[in-house]
């Protein structure tokens, strides 16, 4: 196996809820904002690169029932971060323009990150439907067999 392989098979696979991956990527999105905003004067490329791997690592690591949330859950943390690097001024309608201002103008991250989700979502729900049809298939074959079916 290429190590590139070996080496996202050692990384771990944690199982999220819903409201649970939402909060980790709202989490991790302020974080790399404040920081983004304190070492690179809020630079949006840096912001939005960094938001690829965390949609993606949040689809990975949320659960199997509640993969529908990854895509739902992804742009609210994008919208969570882009606050510290928005650079309003004057108070909370000022910076609640900024922020506007910076979802609209970086719309492409956030629809970027916001795909990975979606696709790496859906891809582990086509996997588990099958995974389902395979054990449904079996336990069949073996009902019709007269054997008891293996779990």
């Amino acid at each position: 196996m290429p190590p590139v392989v070996l080496a996202l098979r050692r990384l771990p696979s944690p199982r999220l809820t819903g409201l649970g991956a939402g909060l980790f990527a709202s989490a991790v999105m302020l974080a790399l904002g404040l920081l983004d905003q304190l070492l690179l004067d809020g630079s949006p490329a840096v912001y939005g690169l960094l938001f690829l791997p965390v949609s993606a690592l949040t689809a990975l690591w949320v659960r199997t029932a509640d993969l529908v949330t990854a895509p739902i859950g992804v742009p609210i943390a994008f919208a969570v971060g882009v606050v510290p690097i928005a650079g309003g001024t004057g108070g909370f309608g000022g910076q609640a323009m900024a922020v506007v201002t910076a979802l609209a103008v970086h719309a492409g991250w956030l629809y970027g990150g916001t795909l990975v989700a979606g696709v790496i979502a859906s891809i582990r729900k086509v996997r588990e439907m099958g995974r389902r049809h395979q054990r449904a298939a079996a336990a069949a074959a073996a009902a019709a067999a007269g054997r008891r079916p293996v779990a």
